[in-house]
């Protein structure tokens, strides 16, 4: 608040004098002027954050203040005010860019609460901002946001092998980002003017992966009518990333293992060996430690493979990736379904950064787009997320623990989140939120009180 500039411009003395006050005891930093061009004249000289500006005065009326200001500073906030409201000047005023539109009397506890959401927007922008440039600055390795010091370690390895032909296994849990950090070493890698081929081997029967890999000719089984070559081929120079390598059978893992050793292989139904110049990288989810032991998974290949192994860490094990990749997410599904979304409210990330994302990565993508999708307002709000991530399962959900906290502890716990969600829903009018829930405005004021809640 204390970095707050708020100016307020008002002709009726009475007005200015009390508005001023009434800010500056919130703690805000005011500047007054008696009328449109002295409030102007001082944007020219000194920083402005937030305007507060009378419609109706004497030399400019509030949208002339509102134009000339954002041509001064596009970026300053503007709140009209008039006693003289119409649906259409709070139309004309909003589509100018106005923050929001006020009637005289002004109700000072409502002025507070929207001069308080238009500092903690500006809070948020400006952070997104500089969350925006960290993605040019931090670790964006071929399309990798990242700046949490487990995947700085990650990328740091992955960095080093690209300059090198060692073969690369990935371990990491579904969702993590093994394919993309496999792109990243081949367009980091000498080999990156050449083909990237991906194949998920868990998609596939043994015979069509064989012929997916190996390729095959024609006349080779039924329905192969025409010659056709394998991704090994196709990959001529470049790298085949095979994911869910786990999933290979033991008679298709023999073939593998003599690419990784000879370079060569047959086509099915092909009796001709082809060479190959192909950089193998290999990701699974599965302990192929305890494959090795149940003789499902060759020892050989698993040492051939595992030159250089890099692990993934889950999402919950890096959590300050969780507003940088949000913000990406964000940023990439409000140009895809053309909605016009500022940023994520306060609210919403925290509860963003307290759910454990068992899907990782590939989840909180799903979350941010389905916010997208489904907001109202120029900002995502916890209702906009889903339930599970909101931590709205009951107790019938997650089962009854008495262990887990005290009765009346719990019940307030629930009750808080309850007046959370309403004043959201209600766009933080006390008035409307008490409807919401059910009470009257002074109870609802007494259980803000009781919580510590703004």
């Amino acid at each position: 608040m204390e970095n707050t500039t708020i100016l307020v411009i008002d002709d009726e003395k009475a007005q200015l004098e009390t508005l001023a006050g009434f800010l500056k005891k919130r703690g805000y930093e005011v500047r007054k002027a008696g009328s449109a061009a002295a409030g102007l004249e001082f944007m020219k000289s000194e920083a402005v954050d937030l305007i507060l500006t009378d419609f109706k005065m004497p030399d400019k009326d509030g949208l002339t203040v509102l134009r000339e200001a954002k041509q001064v500073n596009p970026e300053v906030d503007v709140i009209v005010m008039t006693a003289y409201g119409s649906i259409e000047s709070a139309t004309e005023a909003m589509k100018s860019g106005a923050l929001d539109y006020l009637t005289k009397p002004i109700d000072l506890e409502h002025l507070e609460m929207i001069v308080e959401k238009a500092v903690e927007r500006r809070q948020l922008l400006s952070e997104n901002r500089e969350l925006r440039e960290q993605l040019g600055e931090k670790f964006r390795f071929a399309g990798i946001i990242s700046t949490s010091p487990e995947m700085e370690t990650v990328l740091n390895t992955a960095g080093r092998v690209a300059a090198t032909q060692a073969t690369v296994l990935i371990r990491g849990e579904s969702g993590t980002g093994k394919e993309l950090v496999a792109r990243a070493i081949h367009y980091a890698s000498p080999r990156r003017e050449r083909s990237f081929i991906a194949v998920n081997c868990a998609a596939l029967s043994e015979n069509l992966l064989e012929s997916e890999l190996f390729g095959h000719e024609k006349g080779a089984f039924t329905g192969a009518d025409r010659e056709r070559k394998g991704r090994f081929e196709l990959a001529r120079g470049g790298t085949l990333f095979l994911d869910e390598i786990g999933e290979i059978p033991l008679s298709i893992q023999v073939k593998l293992l003599r690419v990784l050793q000879e370079k060569s292989f047959e086509r099915v139904g092909g009796s001709e060996t082809i060479q190959v110049d192909v950089r193998l990288i290999a990701a699974t989810n599965r302990d192929l430690e305890q494959m090795l032991q149940e003789k499902t998974f060759r020892d050989d290949l698993y040492y051939r493979l595992n030159v250089v192994s890099i692990e993934i860490p889950p999402l919950r094990a890096r959590k300050t990736d969780v507003p940088l990749l949000a913000e990406h997410f964000l940023h990439k599904y409000t140009e895809i379904h053309n909605k016009r979304i500022d940023t994520i409210s306060k609210e919403a990330m925290d509860k963003l950064l307290k759910y454990p994302f068992p899907g990782n990565v590939r989840e909180l993508e799903n979350v941010i787009e389905q916010a997208v999708v489904l907001a109202r307002h120029h900002l995502i709000t916890t209702g906009d997320l889903p339930a599970n991530v909101r931590g709205v399962e009951s107790e019938q959900q997650r089962g009854f623990d008495s262990t887990t906290g005290r009765f009346q502890e719990r019940v307030s716990a629930f009750e808080k989140q309850l007046i959370e969600e309403g004043l959201e829903k209600a766009g933080g009018v006390q008035t409307k939120a008490a409807d919401l829930l059910g009470m009257t405005e002074r109870h609802l004021r007494y259980k803000l009180k009781k919580y510590g809640m703004k």
